[in-house]
């Protein structure tokens, strides 16, 4: 399983986990993508396409934009 926090938003979850999950795939599950968030894996950012191993934490930090 895989942990999913989304930072500011009060979401929790768990995604179980498969063979060649992706951050940008753990970001699609809690409806962000690359442009509207950033992944955080185990304390560290993470690319979109790094590959995610049974038993991490991620943490999803949203982009705020704006002007």
């Amino acid at each position: 399983m895989i942990r999913v926090r989304v930072l500011g938003r009060g979401i929790e979850r768990e995604i179980e986990w498969r063979r060649g999950l992706k951050v940008s795939d753990v970001l699609r599950e809690v409806g962000f993508n690359t442009e509207s968030a950033i992944a955080k894996v185990n304390g560290r950012v993470a690319l979109e396409d790094e590959k995610i191993e049974d038993g991490v934490t991620v943490e999803v930090i949203p982009v705020v934009s704006g002007g």
